[in-house]
């Protein structure tokens, strides 16, 4: 024991010696500094991406059976196949929650489709037929714009097929956009309805009938409300549950891209949305849906009359849409 002592003694010394060696005049001498992290990937145009939104919200709300609804539609396909998508339409007789049939339509526009991995980024593309949420109940059963829920979402899958045209992914990338997301149970209806499962009627569809027999992605990423004010992306828990490793790469990406203050890894709470079927089908895919910064819950101009162009923040859009291209053009 004495020996080990002994030892034990002679090794902490030269453990101080060599300390010390670092001491003294040394100690203002400037450390070095990582180097920043230096992206890859294309700058996210997000100017191009307001204006695929303004267009949308141009046709007027996008409500199921409608003529908005169809001529946007149209829209969405001729755009994607302009930069040189194959195009796949999805089109289903579907019914409300209250049994009023609708027409649904998923668009889904494939890029790279000989690339031997894929993943898929979503969006629904539909808006809500009914403000229920507005602070004004006369206006409970009108349609909303849905500028940040729906068309912002679509706005950066847009963005991303002009992107695409310029520089093709290494991996092969499908946009899918779903219809009938937003036709659920309004909150003025009190009859017993199963209200969860009157949502996300297009991606329930999809979810039991891929577009392609056969269709495998490596993940999935939804965006949901990703141009409102004030906006913050928490992980989301279902997210976390079902696809944790892809909730845990977009959340990475976003902040050594330097928007950690958009992409905060708190937890919110679980958030029926599109997602959640296409996990059910067996791809991993994590939800990027905003919450507001200060209270918590969804933006604001939820489910309103304010959901519109005028409340959109261009910050909010960049910062998503730029951690697309970040995971995007980082795969190999």
């Amino acid at each position: 024991m004495k020996r080990i002592f002994i030892y034990l003694a002679l090794v902490s010394v030269v453990l101080f010696m060599a300390a010390c060696s670092n001491c003294g005049g040394d100690k203002n001498k400037p450390q070095a500094q990582p180097e920043a992290y230096v992206s890859n990937a294309p700058a996210f145009n997000v100017d191009s991406a307001y204006q695929f939104l303004k267009a949308q919200c141009a046709f007027g709300p996008r409500v199921m059976n409608s003529e908005a609804h169809d001529r946007c539609g149209d829209y969405i396909v001729a755009t994607f196949k302009q930069y040189g998508a194959t195009v796949y339409e999805q089109l289903a007789d579907l019914k409300l929650y209250d049994g009023t049939p609708i027409k649904n339509r998923n668009i889904i526009a494939a890029f790279n489709e000989g690339a031997p991995r894929r993943i898929m980024i979503c969006s629904h593309w539909d808006s809500r037929p009914w403000a229920d949420h507005d602070d004004d109940e006369a206006n409970h059963k009108t349609p909303i714009d849905g500028a940040n829920d729906g068309a912002s979402g679509v706005a950066v899958l847009m963005e991303l097929a002009r992107q695409f045209a310029q520089k093709m992914p290494a991996i092969g990338v499908d946009l899918v956009c779903f219809d009938a997301e937003d036709c659920g149970t309004p909150e003025w209806d009190k009859a017993d309805h199963d209200s969860e499962h009157t949502w996300c009627l297009g991606s329930q569809y999809w979810a039991g009938k891929h577009h392609k027999e056969g269709y495998v992605a490596d993940y999935g990423i939804l965006l949901d409300m990703v141009g409102g004010p004030n906006s913050v992306f928490l992980k989301e828990s279902f997210s976390i549950q079902m696809a944790p490793a892809v909730t845990d790469k977009v959340w990475a990406a976003g902040q050594r891209i330097g928007y950690a203050n958009y992409f905060v890894s708190d937890i919110a709470g679980f958030v029926t949305d599109d997602h959640v079927p296409v996990n059910q089908c067996g791809i991993p895919c994590t939800d990027v849906i905003a919450s507001d910064r200060n209270s918590g819950g969804f933006c604001h101009t939820w489910h309103t009359m304010a959901d519109n162009v005028n409340n959109i923040d261009l910050n909010v859009l960049k910062a998503v849409g730029q951690t697309m291209m970040e995971v995007i053009y980082t795969e190999e």
